[in-house]
């Protein structure tokens, strides 16, 4: 497995530059580096070929998170919205491919956040999202991109709450590059048995988030990282497990996850680096084997 981070951890705005973030994370000891695609919007084919170079030139690969906005959902029944959604798909993904980014996760067949004061139709959505996730999915396979929809909490998404209904879905979209997506965070809220849900998405699973019951990073909080890694080895997972920490409060970031106390004891910015460093070290040790070597209890 490689283990990477988000960059949003030190960030409180999505549109920053993410770039000054590759250097950072090798020194730390990730391997991957995630990014948002909210950036992606404003760069040039240079400058995307020219932050493809930083990262490989790094020995970082680059992985790629989105929360589309209403004009991008395509899970709406709107054919305006619907044949928006698709055009700007078909341009991100030629970015991405730039980029030489091959996974993108997220609420992608959807809309995030999601609007509550408006009036939900599931069973709508669901169809029009698995009709339109297919096409752009077709595309995402062309280009050696896997299209992984990440389940989320009630609270933030209401078509894909479970790894169960993501199956479901993920088996009528029938596209080799779409695939299932978890993240520890809103498994937590969600699932009856998280590692179960790790087991129940098997080979299907293209993508893997970790962040603790209170979005800190693992190993400040109460999760049980050992089984879940076990429950990866069960499955063979060898992608990637991204860290998605949310610590600090302020900007569009703290509002747009609700994070309203600063979660990092008011860390400076080398206090975050060292405690990132220190949890993806514990990650790797816990992740790595059988109980019998998980001789020690760690909180990074």
């Amino acid at each position: 497995m490689r283990y990477g981070i988000y960059f949003a951890y030190w960030e409180k705005e999505w549109n920053c530059d993410q770039t000054k973030y590759v250097k950072k994370v090798k020194k730390l000891g990730f391997d991957t580096l995630e990014i948002s695609c909210a950036i992606l919007k404003q760069m040039s084919d240079e400058q995307l070929r020219e932050f493809r170079r930083m990262a490989e030139d790094e020995g970082v690969v680059l992985t790629a998170g989105y929360g589309p906005g209403a004009s991008e959902n395509l899970g709406s029944q709107d054919p305006d919205i619907q044949k928006h959604a698709i055009a700007f798909y078909s341009d991100l993904l030629r970015k991405l491919e730039i980029l030489n980014i091959h996974t993108i996760g997220g609420g992608i067949y959807s809309y995030w956040p999601v609007d509550y004061s408006k009036k939900i139709d599931k069973e709508g959505d669901w169809v029009a999202s698995v009709r339109n996730v297919r096409t752009v999915g077709k595309e995402a396979f062309d280009r050696g991109i896997d299209f992984c929809l990440e389940v989320l909490n009630r609270f933030e998404g209401y078509l894909l709450n479970t790894c169960e209904e993501c199956r479901r879905f993920v088996d009528q979209v029938d596209v080799p590059s779409v695939k299932i997506m978890l993240d520890t965070f809103h498994m937590n809220i969600e699932e009856d048995d998280m590692c179960g849900a790790i087991r129940l998405a098997g080979k299907q699973l293209g993508h893997f988030h970790v962040g603790e019951n209170n979005r800190r990073l693992p190993g400040k909080g109460g999760l049980d990282w050992y089984r879940i890694g076990e429950a990866l080895r069960d499955i063979g997972y060898d992608k990637t497990v991204v860290m998605e920490p949310f610590v600090q409060e302020g900007g569009t970031v703290g509002s747009d996850i609700k994070i309203w106390r600063d979660l990092s004891h008011h860390a400076d910015e080398n206090r975050l680096d060292t405690d990132a460093k220190n949890s993806v070290a514990y990650l790797r040790y816990v992740f790595s084997g059988p109980y019998s070597d998980y001789s020690r209890s760690y909180k990074a």
